[in-house]
């Protein structure tokens, strides 16, 4: 795949040199593109300048903000282990900025540019002992750049759904030698593990070790602190309440409609929506969308100002960061991507919060899906009609609710552990 790799770094060069230009805006494209000019002068002036050789470096990266929480609960174990370790995040999402500015890191970016000369500089700046890819994500010159400089790679919380784009050619063929480069594969499940032998990672490597996000959204359930100025305004107004998150105009044409169908039934129902993103635009068009069919509406930030949801049939959350805590005021969730190519988001956060959880088809993608739709704790739809079923069902039924409730957190007590899994068989490679 030598032509494959002059391709690859022509089109990354060509990015780079066109970011200029089209970072210049305020839309998601724009800031990725803008963090991403100046994300190698962030970390090589880190590793200049506040680096402490005496102390072992990990460099931890993740995709977007799910991947992130994933990241954090393996840092968190894995200082725990050893205090002295420092830590260096990237990401790729603007979506993961906020979250990454409260991680427990020495430095947080834009991963660079996934170019010879920039990763090289930053490594060398850097000088990680151990380079962590979180989840789904591994960049083919970066490892190949950790490996001239003998640095571990490892992969935690590895994820291979059945319809990843990575097990179809031309870009398996082309990701092979990559994978190959893994010193360390932390998978989530049985077949995540066997699917990543497939692309090309040596079996003496591949440990299953379950998935770490589920020990960062349990620990952040148990320490929830319900009087917080998002959360007071909904437990002291209860009512039926569904949690929609992480939701695409094509979760909303199907979930706008089922709600209009619940409410002829359960008429004190209430509706927490956060879209997948939250821009200005994005709020107030939801916001308009559910105006024109009649729902009281305010922003999660009008509720917190005023303190109450008294009389609020709708609330739109308009940050990210909290749609973790907002699932724990609810009856029932909805997780929205699964109308969409890219599959259903992240359900163990609802699952956490004691939800039985609905979501659209596109499913596969995700493991625990799969598993809370084999505990009773989910339901998967197709269309509005049978999402207000499903709702319904679970907004009426008393014993129906408690059973699926119990189930969803069942599953994440049975697979927490996994951060300390993930950090026992990384240990060996950070270092003293």
């Amino acid at each position: 795949m030598f032509q494959g790799r002059i391709v690859y770094r022509f089109l990354v060069g060509v990015a780079r040199c066109v970011a200029p230009i089209l970072g210049t805006g305020t839309g998601k494209i724009a800031r990725g593109f803008k963090g991403r000019l100046v994300a190698h002068e962030v970390l090589e002036k880190w590793g200049k300048e506040k680096r402490d050789p005496h102390r072992a470096t990990v460099w931890v990266h993740a995709p977007s903000v799910g991947e992130s929480i994933q990241a954090c609960a393996v840092i968190e174990a894995l200082r725990a282990r050893i205090p002295r370790v420092q830590v260096v995040f990237t990401h790729f999402s603007p979506s993961a900025v906020e979250f990454s500015g409260r991680m427990p890191v020495e430095v947080s970016s834009y991963l660079p540019w996934d170019l010879i000369g920039t990763t090289g500089s930053v490594l060398d700046a850097v000088q990680p002992d151990l380079l962590i890819f979180s989840k789904t994500e591994v960049w083919p010159v970066l490892v190949s750049e950790a490996q001239k400089r003998f640095i571990p790679v490892a992969l935690v919380g590895g994820s291979v759904p059945s319809n990843a784009g990575r097990l179809r050619q031309p870009i398996r063929s082309f990701m092979r030698a990559t994978w190959q480069g893994l010193t360390l594969a932390c998978a989530i499940a049985d077949n995540d593990a066997n699917r990543l032998q497939s692309l090309g990672v040596s079996p003496e490597v591949i440990s299953v070790t379950g998935d770490p996000a589920v020990d960062a959204v349990a620990q952040r359930v148990s320490a929830l602190d319900v009087t917080a100025n998002h959360l007071a305004p909904f437990y002291s107004d209860n009512r039926p309440t569904v949690i929609a998150g992480s939701t695409w105009n094509t979760d909303l044409k199907r979930l706008l409609v089922a709600l209009e169908i619940v409410r002829t039934v359960v008429g004190e129902i209430r509706i927490v929506i956060a879209p997948h993103e939250p821009s200005d635009f994005g709020v107030s068009n939801l916001r308009e969308r559910l105006e024109k069919r009649s729902w009281s509406t305010r922003t999660l930030k009008e509720v917190e100002s005023i303190a109450s949801v008294s009389g609020v049939d709708a609330v739109i959350i308009d940050r990210v960061g909290v749609l973790p805590d907002l699932y724990t005021v609810g009856h029932v969730g909805y997780v929205g991507g699964g109308f969409h190519r890219a599959g259903v988001h992240s359900v163990i956060e609802p699952a956490a919060a004691r939800l039985p959880v609905i979501f659209g088809p596109q499913y596969r993608n995700s493991s625990a899906a799969i598993d809370l739709l084999k505990e009773g704790a989910a339901k998967v739809v197709t269309d509005a009609e049978g999402l207000a079923d499903s709702l319904l069902s679970w907004l009426e039924d008393t014993k129906e609710h408690s059973y699926a409730a119990n189930r969803a957190f069942g599953y994440i007590y049975a697979h927490k552990g996994a951060a300390e899994r993930t950090v026992d068989a990384l240990t060996h490679l950070v270092g003293p």
